[in-house]
């Protein structure tokens, strides 16, 4: 069990209560990603006494995770948040789905179904847009309960192979936070590896406690981090249509914004529509571009299991 952990004292411990309860025995490891708001006391005091990696520095989600697999020596591991407080028959659910076979086409990760703290679906795991988003699985299907294939996890809360997860090469940690789950999910995939939802493997998560959602960092992480992950691991002309698209969109919002006014367009408030983050992004995305395009050869000699395209017209837009 790797939960992963920054400035996480107000809730950190209610994660820790909620493992302390599970009815399957674990090894709960935190890493603690250099908090400096009293999180370290909060684990040092836990009656669960859980193991604690300190980072020296703050690595992020993936950075944490991908630190944490290093010591790991058990054929499944589990990631949750640390604002996750899953139910204690939680691990139990996601070791069944899992099962005993691990051979080809065998399911390699199980996700959670995720709540809201006022009992909300808030996620089963992550769908695959058109445009190539991984967004949160959620809709009437799924708020009926049943068990299901999804595209990928959602790294909230899931359960995966040990040997699965090597044999793809672990975590993207230079991804910082978000889009960590998707990309490792698509390259389960091209793997020929299944994912699953587990109905019964219920969690309440408070999403984003740490990281303030619609935030300027969060929406420069999510769209980094997109193209990165199609660079990687979409077929060819999507990613470049994408990158290309996202590029066109950044040029265009000056003259949308500032044009004479018959010709001006309303443009969106978010701050993924501010041209100064587009432009960081652009620039993070233009210096990572060596080693993702050699990143990108390796994911095809070691996932040649299922071809890019064929991952994509399965899954895109679903």
């Amino acid at each position: 069990m790797v939960v992963v952990t920054w400035r996480g004292r107000d809730h950190v411990g209610a994660c820790l209560d909620a493992l302390a309860a599970q009815d399957h025995p674990h090894r709960t490891l935190v890493v603690d990603n250099a908090s400096d708001d009293g999180t370290a006391e909060v684990l040092a005091a836990h009656p669960s006494q859980p193991e604690v990696l300190r980072m020296p520095r703050n690595r992020g989600y993936a950075g944490g995770v991908a630190a944490a697999l290093a010591s790991v020596r058990t054929p499944l591991v589990a990631w949750l948040n640390d604002d996750a407080a899953p139910e204690p028959g939680w691990l139990a659910a996601l070791e069944n789905a899992l099962g005993e076979d691990d051979g080809p086409g065998a399911v390699a990760a199980a996700s959670s179904t995720l709540l809201a703290p006022d009992g909300r679906l808030q996620s089963v795991g992550v769908r695959l847009t058109a445009d190539g988003y991984g967004a949160d699985a959620v809709g009437a299907d799924w708020a009926e309960g049943a068990d299901g294939e999804v595209f990928g996890f959602c790294g909230g809360a899931v359960l995966m192979r040990m040997a699965d997860l090597c044999a793809i090469s672990g975590v993207p940690a230079r991804f910082f936070c978000y889009y960590e789950d998707t990309d490792t999910s698509w390259r389960l995939r091209l793997a020929g590896r299944r994912i699953v939802h587990v109905a019964g493997a219920r969690a309440t998560h408070l999403h984003g406690a740490s990281a303030e959602p619609g935030s300027v960092r969060f929406h420069r992480w999510n769209e980094r981090n997109r193209l990165l992950t199609l660079l990687r691991c979409a077929p060819a002309p999507v990613a470049m249509r994408e990158v290309v698209r996202f590029a066109a969109i950044t040029c265009a919002l000056p003259v949308r914004r500032y044009a004479p006014r018959p010709l001006r367009r309303d443009v969106p408030e978010a701050a993924n529509f501010r041209t100064t983050l587009r432009m960081r992004v652009l620039g993070e995305v233009a210096v990572r571009m060596p080693w993702t395009l050699a990143e990108r050869l390796a994911i095809g000699r070691r996932a040649a299991a299922v071809g890019r395209a064929r991952v994509w017209r399965e899954w895109a837009g679903r």
